[in-house]
């Protein structure tokens, strides 16, 4: 042999399987062969080696010398199976892939159909290769989180991500099918993928992560409230989590960053109190005992996190607390937080919260001067389909609630309550009352002034004597009475 022939792979797999062909046809060895990407082509080939592009040169010009084994007439025959491994190897990332795949493509035109086993040492790395790219695939799906392109435009979502193996052809074509026809781009360091709602546009050249800024995701601080809730550091099994999980995936996860703080809050004591909750909650043998010896007054928790006084806490996903300005001269307290103010952990954010808003604005209050809390701080619900409808909590529930209710008035100091709603105002007052007879009749609770209005989710569902309107009305006046007995000097 006079020389070594090199042949370009451009295309990945496709344009492997053309050369190969040709390959074949001419009964080069695999040891008479070097197989290169196009991109990546040595500098001194020229005068060492001869080059062969597609389409190929004329047989005379070729300088390897006529080959030991005659060049097959029949066509190439494989299985599909050999063929689909051959296929997904070839998207292993890797300078020898073209080699084995070839190599292993002689074997078989040859007759020696043991290359396709795994016990074969060929084989065994075709089948090797073949699952890694599985696995890639597997974690592009898993682990691309799409964001909305800012500014609008085609395409409404985008993605980055930076896959192990040659495997965004293949995921694209995967969330082209759940996706439907909304548009998108997935931007990779080896290639991106555009679908535009019909057809896919697929380009081998590296993607910038900056072409194509993102606008900030409404849905991502609900999901990483909602993520922070479901972690249970009792049940924590690092070597599973960095397992199914690796490391290297959560810098693209809107979740990645919380993921060593609860690691190393479950290291620092976290897990300890978990299990020991799990195992206060077993069942034992009933014994009988007095109800005072067997409940006896415990300490207020040191944070609303912490509180245990109800069975609220079980099926919220977090305590609700008041916000506002320390020192506000009123404080609107109502019922309980909805499922958006569970989600989030912000009072009156969701339907009722925008009704409050309105009201606000004809009362000329700004809601950032005045402090907004609830009587019960989780959120209590029954399920009705999908949904988590609210359900009124129980006297119980208030009164377990009560000492974060008092704590915030006497750390606000407000001079007026507005209560909005029946619990709310019974939860203020500390005793029976109906919201009918304190509509329009304030009282005095210690320094403040106690004034009732409806709850702004009653505006959303009333029907009957009164509209919407009139229960709107009736807030916004409301409060707008409380900013001026707020503004005036109460008597003493």
């Amino acid at each position: 042999m006079t020389g070594m022939r090199i042949l370009a792979v451009a295309g990945g797999y496709p344009g492997w399987r053309a050369q190969a062909l040709r390959a074949l046809a001419a009964g080069w060895p695999p040891d008479a062969v070097t197989w290169t990407e196009s991109d990546a082509l040595p500098a001194s080939a020229a005068g060492q080696m001869t080059l062969d592009y597609a389409p190929a040169p004329p047989a005379q010009t070729c300088a390897v010398a006529e080959p030991a084994a005659p060049v097959p007439a029949a066509p190439v025959r494989i299985s599909r199976d050999f063929a689909a491994l051959l296929q997904h190897a070839a998207l292993y990332r890797s300078t020898q892939r073209w080699a084995l795949l070839y190599r292993a493509l002689w074997r078989w035109q040859n007759g020696d159909r043991s290359v396709a086993s795994a016990a074969d040492h060929d084989g065994a790395r075709l089948h090797a290769m073949a699952k890694a790219v599985r696995r890639a695939r597997h974690d592009m799906i898993a682990y691309v989180r799409f964001q909305q392109r800012a500014g609008g435009g085609m395409p409404e979502y985008l993605a980055w991500y930076e896959p192990g193996h040659d495997v965004l052809a293949s995921a694209a074509e995967h969330f082209a099918r759940r996706m439907g026809k909304s548009s998108w781009w997935i931007g990779t360091p080896h290639g991106s993928a555009l679908w535009d709602g019909q057809a896919m546009h697929l380009s081998g050249l590296p993607a910038d992560p900056a072409a194509m800024p993102a606008t900030a995701d409404q849905v991502e601080p609900l999901w990483l409230a909602y993520y922070q809730s479901i972690f249970n550091p009792a049940r924590l099994n690092e070597a599973a989590l960095v397992q199914h999980m690796p490391v290297r995936f959560w810098k693209g996860l809107p979740e990645g960053p919380l993921i060593p703080a609860m690691i190393a809050q479950a290291r620092a004591g976290a897990r300890r109190v978990g299990q020991a909750a799990a195992v206060g909650e077993m069942p034992g043998k009933p014994v009988p005992m007095e109800a005072g010896r067997a409940q006896p007054p415990r300490a207020l928790p040191s944070t609303l996190d912490q509180c245990r006084r109800c069975e609220l806490w079980r099926h919220a996903t977090q305590a609700v607390p008041g916000c506002g300005p320390q020192g506000a001269r009123i404080m609107l307290v109502g019922e309980q937080p909805g499922d958006q103010e569970d989600l989030a952990g912000q009072p009156f954010i969701g339907p009722a919260g925008q009704v409050l808003d309105d009201a606000l604005r004809r009362a000329e209050l700004a809601r950032e001067t005045v402090y907004l809390t609830n009587a019960v701080k989780h959120f209590k619900w029954v399920a009705r389909g999908k949904r988590r409808m609210h359900k009124t909590p129980g006297q119980r529930e208030v009164e377990a609630c009560a000492a974060w209710l008092e704590e915030e008035i006497a750390r606000v100091k407000p001079r007026v309550i507005v209560a909005l709603g029946a619990t709310a105002l019974r939860a203020v007052l500390r005793r029976a009352a109906a919201l009918q007879d304190h509509l329009d009749a304030p009282v005095l609770r210690g320094d403040a002034l106690v004034m009732a209005t409806y709850h702004p989710s009653y505006a959303l569902r009333v029907q009957g004597v009164r509209t919407p309107a009139q229960v709107a009305a009736h807030i916004a006046e409301t409060l707008a009475r409380a900013r001026q007995l707020a503004e005036a000097t109460l008597p003493a």
